[in-house]
Parts: C-alpha cells; structure tokens; sequence
C-alpha cells in the first residue's frame, strides 16, 4: 500500500515538472527587451498584465453579451446592465473552464473556432452572391463627406487593429508550442493573410445591404445583416457570432494565463501567480487574477471606450517592445536569432506605433487617455511593494495570503525553475 502512494506520489511530481514549460533561445529573445543595453524595468510587465490583456478579455466578452441580448431588444439597444451581467457571466464561465483543465480549454477553443468558421462562410457567400447581383449602390462615393484628420485617422487604426489584435496572441504560449522556430512563422504568414481575407469579404457583404450610416447605428452588425438577408433563418447569425466571440474570448484567457504565469515565474508579479494546481495541473491561480481584473474592467465601461482605452496602451507597449528589438539589432550582436526579419519592419512598426499613440492625444485629448496611463502606473504600486523591495509590512500581508491561497486553491510551486 505504501508503495503505491509513494509510486504515485512520484508519477504526480513529474506530472507538475512536465506542466512547466522550458525555456527556449527563443523565449529568452522575445521575452526581453532591452534599451540602451538595459533590460526594460519589470515593472512595465505588471503594467500590461494589468492592463492590456484583461480589458482585450473585457471587450470580447461584452461583445459576445450585445450579440446575445439584441434579439430580444428588437429596435432599440439592451440595456446596459444586462449587457455587463451577461460579460461578466461569460468572463466566469471561460475562467472556471481554463482553470479546471487545459483539454478542456483546448476542446472549447477547436468547437468554436469550427462554429465561428461555418459563420464568416455563410455571411461571405451571401454578401457575394448578393454583389454578383448588382448590390453596389452602398460602394458609390463611399467616402463621400468624410472628415481627415491626423487624430480621426488615428482613432480609425485603433478601432481597425482591434480586429486584428489577434496576431499576437501566439507568441504567448511559444514554451508550449511544438517546434516554434518553424511554426511560429508558418502560423504568422498563413493565419494573418487569411483572417484579412475573409474581415475584408465580410465587410463588403455588410456594406452590400447596409450603409455607412446604418452600420454605424447598428448595436450587432451581423445581426442587422442576418436579419435583411437570411430571415427566417436570421437566429442562425447571432447564435453562431456568439459561439464565435466565446472562442475569441477563450483564446484570450488561455493564452493571457499563461503570460500572468511566467510573470510570476520570472519574479515580475507575485510567486503565487505561477502556482500550479495539484489536481488539474493548470496555471489557476494566474487564470483566475486575469478574470477578475477583467471583470473590474467592464464595471465602468462600454466597448467604445475599451477599445480606444485598449489599443493606447497597447500599441505604446508594443511600440517599446518592438524598439527594443530594434536597439538589441545593434547591442546583442552575438545572440542566436532563429526567427530573424529585416531591420526595416520593426523600424516601420516602431513609427507608426509612435503615431498610433501621439496623434489621437494632440489632436483629441481626452480624459480617458490620462486614466489609461494612471491605471498603468497604479501597477507600480503592487510591483514596488510586493516584488522590488518587499517591505516587511507588505510580506507579513502577502505571505498569509500565499498560504492561504495555496490551501484553499490546491497550489503548489513549479518543481523546478527553468534553466
């Protein structure tokens, strides 16, 4: 009998040693940044957990509520607190299920992913059959009357490299990624180009029966489109743009998850966060955090807002991210680089991430671009306290609190760091 448990003792605790992922050349290159040969303060990671993946999570998660709640507030928009209980439900549901099993994550990713596929093909084909049929009047003087500006031009990027941000999320999860140095790129060059495909085809179906004005106005685009051109069957369309969202919002809790786990692996944010359930051998407590400062994020705000809100931050790190790589070009020489691209990409990325962050600032303050940067330096407060210098106070507040936490969450440290 004991030697059963003790077998099974052993068979968990490599168990917990293969659930953490090693450390690559790779992953040591991507995950640094340097500027002027120094490392970026660690302190800008507590910043993006706390603010750029948690409100992507936010504003999936409202838009899959608005997509849900609109057939039932037929002509006019649901209300806000149902919109905000159903996203925060939702925010619930995605973090229970990433947090209890890593296959069952997977299995919920690869249903929708399939579910929100069979939509784009039937919004594209009905948009270009609708085309071949002389539906053009919505693309004559299309951009009649629009206002240029430096700061409107800036606001268009955000809210258009919102629904692209997903070309990143890959690079989160490259430890747990089967041969990176060649399906990274092979998933860049193939994924980017398609998904623009078929957002490009899915616009001109929209604009096919819809104009500019009324795709402004309306709460579901798709919505709106189902019911113009598929009715009776219109419920198809939100039901599918649902399950498409929550896919969506799936991927963005997997993979933030495991960025909360290595910034707490790597001493950046608390050690507890890279803790690792004993039972379900996922990241749980680093999934849970990222849920919960989501759900702070749409408290008070709209999607409108997040997405501006969003998209500064996020295009003001990656800018610092991508200049880094820029400078590291000229002071690592002598790092191996596996994935290698032409100076003049991050060169061009770094500029325009300079003018995505600056333009809608002079020629549009706004209040909420100074709360953007107050909530990104309130990050500083639990970095300075908690991990830089600990102070006595602060520790005999979190080390409790880590041991409870283990207690009640089953959570144990990694077995052993990577190398």
């Amino acid at each position: 009998m004991q030697e059963t448990s003790l077998r099974k003792r052993r068979e968990d605790e490599k168990s917990l040693q293969s659930t953490e992922p090693k450390t690559t050349n790779l992953q040591k290159e991507v995950g640094q940044s340097f500027l002027g040969g120094q490392v970026l303060p660690r302190s800008v990671c507590v910043c993006v957990l706390f603010v750029i993946k948690p409100s992507s999570f936010a504003i999936i998660c409202l838009s899959f509520s608005e997509y849900v709640s609109s057939p039932f507030y037929a002509g006019c928009s649901p209300p806000q607190v149902v919109v905000k209980f159903l996203a925060a439900a939702a925010i619930l549901v995605i973090t229970m299920v990433n947090a209890l099993s890593v296959r069952l994550g997977s299995y919920v990713q690869n249903v929708f992913t399939a579910a929100k596929l069979v939509i784009v093909a039937v919004i594209i084909i009905s948009g270009l059959v609708l085309l071949a049929q002389g539906n053009t009047k919505n693309f004559e003087n299309s951009f009649e009357g629009t206002k240029l500006s430096v700061g409107a031009i800036g606001l268009a990027f955000y809210n258009g490299l919102w629904a692209y941000d997903g070309w990143n999320q890959l690079n989160y999860i490259t430890e747990e990624l089967e041969n990176p140095f060649r399906n990274l790129p092979l998933a860049i060059i193939i994924g980017i180009p398609l998904v623009t495909g078929c957002y490009i085809l899915m616009n001109v179906s929209y604009f096919t029966v819809m104009t500019a004005t009324e795709l402004l106005q309306s709460q579901a685009v798709a919505v709106t489109f189902g019911d113009r051109v598929l009715y009776p069957a219109s419920w198809v369309v939100p039901l599918f743009v649902a399950f498409s969202t929550i896919g969506a919002a799936n991927g963005s809790c997997f993979t933030a998850g495991r960025l909360v786990y290595v910034a707490g692996r790597e001493g950046h944010m608390l050690k507890v966060l890279s803790y690792i359930s004993v039972k379900r051998l996922t990241p749980a407590p680093a999934i849970i955090f990222h849920g919960i400062i989501a759900t702070i994020y749409i408290i008070p705000g709209d999607i409108n807002s997040l997405v501006n809100y969003f998209s500064f931050a996020a295009w003001l790190f990656y800018g610092l991210t991508i200049s880094g790589l820029v400078v590291m070009r000229f002071t690592r020489k002598e790092l191996k680089r596996p994935i290698k691209v032409p100076i003049v990409i991050p060169v061009v990325v770094t500029l325009l991430s300079l003018f995505l962050v600056l333009a809608p600032i002079i020629s549009m303050p706004a209040w909420e671009y100074l709360y953007c940067v107050l909530f990104m330096l309130s990050g500083l407060i639990f970095y300075f306290l908690f991990v830089r210098y600990k102070f006595g106070w602060a520790q005999k507040i979190s080390k409790p609190l880590t041991m409870h936490l283990q207690m009640l969450m089953e959570v144990v440290p990694p077995e052993e760091p990577p190398e």
